[in-house]
C-alpha cells in the first residue's frame, strides 16, 4: 500500500512538473489545448495544463536574413543576375498570424522578390540598373512589406546586395571603361602638349624681343661712335663727308683684318693697288657730295612746284 502511494504521489509530481515550462529570450511558444488555440507565451517560466495543453517549438523573434539570386533581363536585352537580401522578423503582437496562416514564410518571400525584380528591371538599361538598384530595393520592401504584414511578418530592410551582368558583356563593359580612359589621357596629353607650344611660342617671343633690343640698341652705339668720329675729324679740318667716307674705309679694312686673323677662313680680294685706299676714299667723297646736290635740286624743284 505505501509502495502504491509512493507510486502515485510520483507520477503526479511528474505530471505537475511536466505542466511547468520555461522560454528562452527572442522566443515565443504557442500553446494549444486538444488541438485548438489556447494562448502565446512569452520569455519566462510559464505554465500549462498537464497532459491537455501541448505547447509548440520556440518561435524565434529575432531577426532572419533570406538572400535571393534572381536572373532578368534589362530592357537593352541584357541577362543580369541580382542578389537580393531581405531581413525580416515576426512581429511579436501577430505570432498567431505568423504561426497558422503561413507555411513555408521564405517561400512566399522569395516569390514577391522574383515578382519584383522582373517587373522592375526589364524597364531599365544595364547602367541605370547600377545607378537605381536602391529604387529597386525600396520597391521590393515596399512590395514584400504590404504582403507580409497580413501574415505576421515584418520586413526590415531589403538591399541589392550584388548585380552580375553576363561575362561577355562585363568584358566590354571594360573595354568601353579603358577607351573612356584612354581618350580623357589623350586629351590630357593634347592639352599638355598646346601649354608647352603656346609657353615655347611666348618665350621665343620674348627672346625676339630681347634680341631685337639689343640689336636697336647696338646699332643706336654704332650710331653714337660715328657721330662723335664725325664731329672729331670735323674739328681737325675734314668735312662731313670726307669723314664718312674715311670711316666706310677703315670699317672695310677692319673687317679684311678680322678675316684674315681666322685661319679657317677663304677670303677673295679683287684686283688691287697701292693706291686703291685712296682711289675709293675719293671715290666715296664724290658720291656723297654728288648725292648731297642731287638731294638739294629736288628740294629746290619740289618748292618751285608748290
Amino acid at each position: 500500500m505505501d509502495l502504491f502511494l509512493y507510486f502515485f504521489l510520483f507520477l503526479a509530481f511528474v505530471i505537475l512538473a511536466s505542466g511547468i515550462f520555461t522560454v528562452k529570450q527572442q522566443s515565443a511558444v504557442v500553446v494549444e489545448r486538444f488541438g485548438k488555440f489556447q494562448s502565446i507565451r512569452y520569455p519566462g517560466l510559464n505554465f500549462k495544463f498537464p497532459i491537455v495543453d501541448k505547447k509548440s517549438r520556440p518561435i524565434s523573434l529575432k531577426i532572419n536574413q533570406l538572400d535571393v539570386n534572381v536572373e532578368t533581363k534589362t530592357s537593352d536585352d541584357v541577362f543580369v543576375a541580382l542578389k537580393v537580401s531581405v531581413q525580416f522578423i515576426i512581429i511579436k503582437e501577430k505570432v498567431f498570424d505568423a504561426y497558422y496562416r503561413l507555411e513555408n514564410p521564405r517561400e512566399q518571400i522569395n516569390a514577391y522578390v522574383f515578382d519584383v525584380v522582373r517587373a522592375e528591371v526589364p524597364k531599365m538599361k544595364l547602367d541605370d540598373v547600377f545607378i537605381k538598384k536602391d529604387d529597386i530595393a525600396i520597391a521590393i520592401k515596399s512590395e514584400i512589406e504590404e504582403a507580409m504584414s497580413n501574415y505576421g511578418y515584418g520586413i526590415i530592410k531589403a538591399l541589392v546586395t550584388d548585380i552580375d551582368p553576363d561575362a561577355e558583356v562585363k568584358r566590354s563593359m571594360n573595354h568601353i571603361n579603358a577607351a573612356e580612359r584612354q581618350k580623357l589621357a589623350t586629351e590630357y596629353e593634347a592639352e599638355a602638349e598646346r601649354i608647352r607650344i603656346v609657353a615655347r611660342a611666348k618665350a621665343e617671343a620674348e627672346s625676339k624681343r630681347l634680341q631685337g633690343q639689343g640689336i636697336a640698341d647696338q646699332r643706336r652705339e654704332i650710331a653714337r661712335g660715328l657721330e662723335e668720329s664725325v664731329e672729331v675729324l670735323n674739328k681737325v679740318g675734314i668735312n662731313s663727308q670726307e669723314a664718312s667716307a674715311l670711316i666706310v674705309v677703315t670699317q672695310h679694312y677692319d673687317t679684311l683684318q678680322s678675316m684674315g686673323e681666322n685661319s679657317n677662313s677663304n677670303l677673295v680680294l679683287l684686283p688691287n693697288s697701292p693706291a686703291s685706299g685712296s682711289n675709293m676714299l675719293s671715290e666715296m667723297v664724290t658720291s656723297f657730295t654728288a648725292s648731297q646736290m642731287l638731294g638739294e635740286k629736288m628740294k629746290e624743284e619740289n618748292k618751285v612746284k608748290k
